[in-house]
């Protein structure tokens, strides 16, 4: 796909995919017809908003989880020139930048599900016609692993299982949250003081503990105190010092409080998707690359942003 030959492209997804593969990409796509819909629907759409398109992967990883589930995560992104509108996005004639964390599960050498988050809030962003609430993190063009060795992982077994076992801890104790203390959560125990928090556009990124806290867990968890299913070791897998979890959706909730993306509080039942990366480092998690499907959040409460963006531009 750096290279990207339409015919190309679809050829190796039929090869790589098994034919009822299940393909879950981000909402407005949601499930589609296993590697003919994923090609026919999303990438043609692309190609035809941006006919130079490439993708540049950041990290390519793989391992297995506890249910003996083979999986490879691709921390990405496409970009080109932004022609022609995508999803009624209005181009920009610029080069853009669609940030994707994309997961595929593997039997016998096939592609059997694909699980794939693509940020496109982030080009409504670029594009200038922003429907949602203001970020409250930094939006900027989110880079790859700070040590660069994002494609050339050293797949030591004994340092996967420590940094699979870091952040299962970490997110086993985030979940106490809010039926203990807050310091149960022990963030400065599994954090690097100079930890990066890459959330979507919409969240934006957040620097140090104190950074994450205000700029995301605390609107968070004020807006849905009650969210369960937080990511746990039996959905994770490693390799080397880099950890990707994967479920669809990952964590269920309800919007009681006020605080997240500006959203009012509704009472509402909500699921959601989280694709993530996490980076480990001298036993301390210094970046996490997270991409949640919050075009999929906003539908589930009754509001239409690809509409409102549409009114917006008109």
């Amino acid at each position: 796909m750096y290279h990207w030959n339409a015919e190309r492209v679809r050829e190796q997804l039929h090869a790589a995919f098994r034919p009822d593969a299940e393909v879950h990409l981000a909402f407005p796509f949601e499930d589609l017809d296993g590697p003919a819909g994923l090609f026919d629907t999303a990438y043609v759409a692309l190609q035809e908003a941006s006919p130079d398109v490439e993708r540049r992967d950041l990290i390519v990883m793989a391992g297995t989880t506890e249910q003996e589930r083979d999986w490879v995560g691709c921390c990405s992104y496409y970009t080109g020139t932004f022609a022609k509108s995508f999803l009624g996005i209005p181009p920009t004639g610029r080069q853009f930048s669609l940030r994707a964390h994309e997961f595929f599960r593997m039997v016998d050498g096939k592609v059997v599900e694909m699980q794939a988050l693509w940020d496109i809030p982030e080009l409504m962003m670029q594009s200038g016609c922003w429907p949602m609430g203001p970020t409250l993190g930094r939006e900027w063009h989110v880079p790859g692993p700070s040590t660069q060795d994002g494609l050339q992982i050293d797949r030591d077994q004994e340092r996967t299982a420590e940094s699979n076992r870091i952040v299962a801890d970490m997110l086993a104790d985030m979940g106490r949250h809010p039926t203990e203390p807050v310091e149960a959560m022990r963030l400065e125990h599994y954090w690097h003081p100079k930890m990066s928090w890459y959330g979507p556009s919409g969240i934006g990124t957040a620097r140090g503990i104190d950074g994450f806290r205000r700029h995301h867990q605390i609107p968070f968890l004020n807006a849905m105190p009650d969210r369960s299913g937080s990511p746990g070791p039996g959905n994770s897998f490693a390799d080397g010092d880099f950890v990707g979890f994967t479920d669809w959706p990952g964590m269920s909730m309800t919007v009681t409080g006020d605080g997240w993306l500006g959203i009012a509080p509704s009472d509402t039942a909500v699921t959601m998707r989280s694709l993530d990366f996490w980076r480990v480092e001298d036993g301390l998690i210094r970046e996490n690359w997270v991409l949640v499907d919050l075009l999929h959040a906003w539908d589930q409460l009754g509001v239409d942003v690809l509409g409102r963006m549409v009114e917006l531009t008109a």
